[in-house]
């Protein structure tokens, strides 16, 4: 039997969004800001943060150990506001490391702190994740998978636009500041949103002690767990190698300066969030037919696809191809797969059996993050050869 939570109200899932933005507050600092600075203001190859970056999603393959622990408990609380601790300290690890990865010493730190944040993140993610599996009704988990990730694009938009400026002028000393704030920010930002929501009264009786390995098989023997792990890492590799081209396009073939391709990333942006409200409020709607979800998987994949094979078109018709666009359909269309996928996540894991949500979300968290390492490194490596290859040609040619 379990005690977990029934029926979460829109304000409790709402403060769970809360944790999920103060995850992504800290983890775009980590991806995107850290990642600039690495190579324009200390010169080093674009190799060294998409390895560093690839190696702290690649720690997450921890996720579903972190799950079955959060699974062994009675309160996933804990768990969650430990691994915020930990995501916390790896990423003003990483920012005092910075500075230093020219030096051995500095490498060493460096991964010792991206390994603190994949830990930090899969032992908070997988663990709020599960919470919500638990905790949410059907009919409200489409709405709980939007807030979340919208919580979650929140978390980057208010924190790239709030410690952007407070890095210029630009010092070691700043980024350590600015970085070490936004994460005490966070970090009490996460407090307040979960603290209170898994109720006392919710905490689940002593579950019965299932070996880790005994829990992977069966997991591993429930095909639509199977096939839904091996979905999630195809889909995420395509989602997460476009994501460190398109500006690079943008700019070579249709001529977009910096300013004009970051606009353009925040038009996808806006789509990914239209299309993340659209699944969400459809599922007030058609959330009792059998099936909608796997409908709106399908929609984003396909319109995805669509998008890409607009975009490589494009690449033969430039500048001429009506860029802007075709991104905001591949922002659309991604935003509907993320959140329906989610929300089918969440509603598997609770198939699974009260007590378990949290190692099915984390096996199927660790294929996102494998993916996402692959995808995320192959994309800078081949975005870096492709630079090289553009200056060799230039060099010919003149």
């Amino acid at each position: 039997m379990t005690g977990a939570i029934t029926g979460l109200s829109w304000l409790s899932i709402v403060r769970l969004g809360l944790v999920q933005a103060a995850i992504g507050a800290i983890v775009v600092l980590t991806t995107s800001t850290l990642n600039r600075v690495m190579v324009v203001e200390y010169g080093l190859a674009v190799t060294v943060p998409a390895g560093l970056v690839a190696w702290h999603y690649a720690i997450q393959f921890t996720r579903a150990r972190w799950g079955h622990g959060s699974d062994a408990g009675r309160r996933r609380t804990p768990w969650i506001i430990g691994g915020m601790a930990v995501l916390a300290i790896g990423a003003v690890l990483a920012a005092v490391a910075t500075p230093r990865l020219g030096s051995p010493r500095g490498v060493v730190l460096g991964i010792a702190a991206f390994t603190l944040i994949g830990v930090g993140v899969g032992a908070a993610g997988t663990s709020l994740l599960a919470l919500l599996a638990a905790s949410v009704t059907p009919a409200r988990r489409p709405g709980a998978a939007a807030i979340t990730w919208i919580m979650m694009i929140v978390g980057f938009v208010v924190t790239t636009a709030l410690a952007g400026p407070r890095l210029d002028p630009f010092s070691a000393e700043r980024l350590i500041t600015v970085v070490a704030g936004v994460c005490g920010v966070a970090f009490i930002v996460a407090l307040l949103g979960i603290v209170g929501v898994e109720r006392k009264d919710a905490e689940r009786a002593a579950p019965a002690k299932v070996h880790f390995a005994a829990a992977l098989r069966d997991i591993w023997a429930d095909i639509r767990a199977r096939r839904f792990t091996v979905f999630v890492a195809v889909s995420m590799l395509a989602y997460s190698a476009q994501e460190l081209i398109l500006e690079p396009f943008a700019g070579l073939l249709f001529g977009f300066t910096p300013g004009q391709s970051t606009s353009l990333a925040a038009l996808q942006h806006g789509g990914s969030l239209l299309g993340m409200v659209s699944v969400g409020v459809g599922g007030g709607v058609f959330a009792r037919r059998s099936g909608w979800l796997r409908g709106w998987i399908v929609a984003g994949c396909t319109g995805s696809a669509a998008a890409l094979i607009a975009l490589a078109l494009a690449a033969h018709f430039a500048p001429a191809w009506p860029l802007k666009p075709t991104v905001f359909v591949l922002g659309l269309a991604n935003g509907m797969f993320a959140v329906a996928a989610i929300g089918s996540m969440i509603g598997l894991a609770s198939d699974g059996g009260a007590g378990r949500e949290g190692i099915r979300m984390g096996v199927w968290g660790a294929a996102q993050a494998m993916a996402f390492a692959v995808g995320g490194f192959a994309g800078a490596a081949g975005a870096s050869d492709e630079r090289r290859l553009e200056a060799a040609i230039s060099l010919a040619a003149g």
